[in-house]
Formats: structure tokens, C-alpha cells, sequence
């Protein structure tokens, strides 16, 4: 019997339109959904709209429009970003879904509420629209503004609204943590929430008056003056999305999360205030958090004030999905920064993809087209279990050293093809060396399937044909 894997993206703002940094998280997740396909696990991939933010209602009132029609023109642009990646999410969660996400938040609240943890007071803080939290004067830069969002002002805020105990769990929190109960990868990510749990954790305010949230977010139950603030409210699409207030059955079916894929500068929010909603809710926890880090652009940091924000639908349509989710994976570090450049793109694409794996194929399917080649086992299939390092190195989401350890396998089948010369064989020895090639290509495209699946389809279906044709490059240089 399969094993159930559920798998998030975090919940993307749908205030604009999505850059690099989504289609970067969206492929990664992808992969390891992919992955535990492979491994013949029982898979859901979810992901979808934050849209109960304070952000969307202004970027609506901006643009003179409905903040309904504002959100659902710009979520569409992010499952269509997802579709052209090759990213299949069986969920995309709305959080202005009334049937479902407006109930399941407010049961959240209810159960919190029941256990104590909420309460009301008058409160006076700085708040950041970007990321929709309060900050205390320690928590900002030496010009006293978010690390996040530089160069914007942050909002002096004063009302009264509902806070949550976040201060009850700390000492839970820090043992579940070192426990790898909830387990946070990479390990530096764990050791910085560790540190930060060091400090005396402060209450959170969890709801808005409606004149802040300009009616706008899911009702606070029993007072129809507040909001759910939008933390309590957007993680809770993680559950809402599989039947948490709704369908029992499903939730039970895939609840807990396996993994969190989430960008570094929202931890905090994961590591601490989510798992501190459930334990309060008496709700199973996550089983782990994957952290990846931020993109560089051409060395500078992503800002729409520098102008450098890069549209990835454009990048999919030049040069296609598969050599863009390469990039992402190999280029990338998986646990730290990344630099993105089309210098360096087409570089890598050239090299790796253009020379290499498509050089193999190429090759190999010249051979065999001008000797008349039959192929022996065109059904043969291959078992990821066999691969220790593979899996190994997958368990700890280490992309790049996955992919490092694939172009292995491709630069010694060019090498080998080059070392025996099979272009001056016939009979025997050339079929010999055709029996092995094509067993390592299929091997390769096998590895290769979380990664590359439009290219590894494109291989199967051409070495698994009983005579096999030279056709156009998979992967045409770029001049």
C-alpha cells in the first residue's frame, strides 16, 4: 500500500503579478513531488492565493478596481505560471474562498479561542503592509525598517483587536524544534530559529478592525467588527485546501503537511507561529520545513525600484520550461542565495544541456539510425531504490547535487562513446556498444524525470520505438 506525501508551496500575495522567485519555489516543489511519485508514494502538491492581505486591497483601490476582480485576474497568472513550468498542483487554495477556506479559518480560530489563547487588548505598534505583521523597534535595521521591504515606511498603528498567546508555547516550541519533530533543513535555518527563540517571545495580534481591513478578510467569529489577521488566516490555507473545517474525511487523509517548501525571509511565520496555531488547536504538526533562499539579479538584489524584476513567462516562451526549471536546480544552491542572469543561463544551457545530454542523445540516435540498429528491451523499467545516493541526497532536498551527480553519468557516456569510436564498428561490437549507451540513456532520462519531464518524455518516446531516429536537437545551441 502506498504511503501518503503532501507537500506545500507557501501561499503567494497575488498583489501582482508573479516573478522569478514563484516559478523558483513552484519547480522545486514540483520536484519533490515528482520524486515521491517515482518512489510510488501517494502524492498532493498544494499551493495557492494569500488574497485576505491588507497589500491586495490597496494595490486594487490603486488600480480603480474590485478587490474580488483584482485577485482573481492575478491568481490565474500564478496557475499559469505553474502550468508552464510543468508544475501540476492538485490544489490551488483560495484564501476569499467563502465555502471552504472563510469556514475552516474560522473553526481554526474557534478551537484556539476554546483552548484559552485568545484574548483582547489595545495595542500600539509598526506595522509592515509588506509583510503584514507589527514589528518591534529590534526587529528592524539600523533606520528602523523591515529587513524585508528597505525603503518603506512602516505604519504607527493603534487599536484594539484580538492577540494570540504566542508566549504560552515557547519552551514547546524550542523542544520540538531540537527534537526534529517538526524538522526545519537546512540545519543553519533551524539554528537561527533556535537563536531567535532564545528572546522572550511576545503575543501577536491575529485580527484587524474592519476599518483597517477595509471590510475585507474572514470575520472573526462572534464579532462582526474584527478580521482574522492574516497569518492566523493564510497558513491556514495549508489545511482549508484539504477539507480542515469542511471534509473530515479528506483532512485526515493527507494532514500533516510532509514538507513546507518556503522561502527563507517567512521561517518565522512557519516555524514559530504556525506550529504554534496547532499545538493550541490540538491540530498535528507539520513534519518539516524546507527553507530555500532568496535570487540575486545580475548581483542585485529583486526590487521594482531597481527595475530588475524578471518576468519568467517570458523566459519559458524564449527558451523553454525545461531549461529554465535546469537552471533553477543547478545553478541554485538549494539551501542559500542564488544569482540569476541570462549571461550565465545561456552559458549553462550551452554547456550542460546543449553539449551534454542533448550531444548524448543526438549521437547515440545517429548511430543507431545509420547502422539499422534494432533496440533489445525498449520496456525495460528502472527502480529509483537502487539509487542510494540519489535518494539520499533527495531526502535533503540537495537539487544541485543530484543533478551534479546525473551530469556525471552523461559526461562518462560521452566519454565512453568517444573512447571507442563505434562510428568505425560494425556486427557485434558496434551493437555492443549501442546495448550500453541506450541502457545508460534510459537510465539517465529515469533519474532525470522529477527534473526534466518534458525532456525525458522526449527520450523515452524516441528510444523506445523499435528503430530508432536522429531527430531535431532536444536542446539547440543558443548563439
Amino acid at each position: 500500500m502506498s504511503k501518503k506525501f503532501y507537500i506545500t508551496t507557501a501561499i503567494p500575495y497575488v498583489n501582482a503579478k508573479p516573478h522569478i522567485g514563484h516559478a523558483l519555489e513552484f519547480v522545486q516543489a514540483d520536484v519533490i513531488a515528482r520524486y515521491h511519485k517515482l518512489i510510488g508514494d501517494n502524492v498532493l502538491l498544494l499551493s495557492g492565493g494569500d488574497e485576505n492581505a491588507l497589500k491586495n486591497v490597496q494595490a486594487a483601490e490603486k488600480e480603480k478596481i474590485g478587490v474580488q476582480e483584482f485577485i482573481d485576474r492575478n491568481a490565474i497568472l500564478f496557475e499559469e505560471l505553474a502550468a508552464k513550468l510543468n508544475v501540476t498542483f492538485n490544489v490551488f487554495q483560495k484564501g476569499s474562498d467563502k465555502k471552504h477556506h472563510f469556514q475552516s479559518s474560522q473553526e481554526l480560530w474557534k478551537k484556539c479561542y476554546d483552548a484559552g489563547d485568545i484574548y483582547t487588548k489595545s495595542y500600539e505598534g509598526l506595522y509592515c503592509v509588506g509583510c503584514e505583521v507589527f514589528y518591534t523597534p529590534d526587529d528592524l535595521d539600523n533606520k528602523g525598517e523591515c529587513f524585508e521591504h528597505p525603503g518603506k515606511k512602516l505604519e504607527k498603528v493603534s487599536e484594539e483587536n484580538y492577540f494570540f498567546k504566542l508566549s504560552k508555547y515557547q519552551n514547546e516550541l524550542i523542544s520540538l524544534i531540537n527534537r526534529d519533530t517538526l524538522k526545519i533543513i537546512p540545519t543553519t535555518r533551524k539554528n537561527e530559529i533556535l537563536s531567535f527563540l532564545k528572546k522572550p517571545l511576545n503575543d501577536i495580534s491575529i485580527s484587524r478592525s474592519n476599518e483597517r481591513a477595509k471590510n475585507w478578510g474572514v470575520p472573526v467569529p462572534g464579532d462582526n467588527k474584527q478580521r482574522i489577521y492574516v497569518w492566523f488566516d493564510a497558513l491556514n490555507i495549508y489545511q482549508s485546501g484539504i477539507g480542515f473545517g469542511w471534509d473530515n474525511n479528506e483532512y485526515e487523509k493527507w494532514w500533516p503537511a510532509d514538507v513546507h517548501v518556503i522561502g527563507k525571509g517567512i521561517i518565522r511565520f512557519h516555524a514559530v507561529y504556525w506550529p504554534a496555531f496547532l499545538l493550541s488547536a490540538k491540530l498535528k504538526l507539520p513534519k518539516s520545513l524546507f527553507v530555500h533562499g532568496y535570487f540575486t539579479i545580475n548581483g542585485q538584489k529583486m526590487s521594482k525600484t531597481i527595475g530588475n524584476i524578471i518576468d519568467p513567462l517570458e523566459l519559458i516562451d524564449k527558451y523553454g520550461s525545461d531549461s529554465l526549471r535546469y537552471y533553477f536546480l543547478k545553478e541554485i544552491p538549494a539551501y542559500s542565495d542564488g544569482d540569476f542572469s541570462e549571461r550565465r543561463f545561456k552559458e549553462l544551457y550551452n554547456a550542460d544541456l546543449a553539449n551534454g545530454l542533448g550531444n548524448l542523445i543526438s549521437r547515440v540516435a545517429k548511430l543507431s539510425q545509420d547502422s539499422g540498429y534494432k533496440i533489445q528491451d525498449m520496456n525495460k523499467e528502472y527502480y529509483i531504490d537502487g539509487y542510494g545516493e540519489y535518494n539520499h541526497l533527495f531526502a535533503e532536498f540537495r537539487f544541485n547535487e543530484i543533478l551534479e551527480l546525473i551530469w556525471q553519468k552523461i559526461t562518462e557516456q560521452n566519454k565512453y562513446i568517444d573512447s571507442n569510436k563505434p562510428w568505425k564498428l560494425t556486427g557485434n561490437k558496434l551493437i555492443q556498444i549501442l546495448n550500453h549507451s541506450i541502457g545508460n540513456i534510459f537510465e539517465i532520462a529515469y533519474l532525470l524525470k522529477p527534473f526534466l519531464p518534458e525532456t525525458t518524455d522526449k527520450i523515452f518516446r524516441q528510444f523506445r520505438k523499435p528503430t530508432i531516429n536522429l531527430e531535431k536537437p532536444l536542446f539547440p545551441r543558443i548563439k
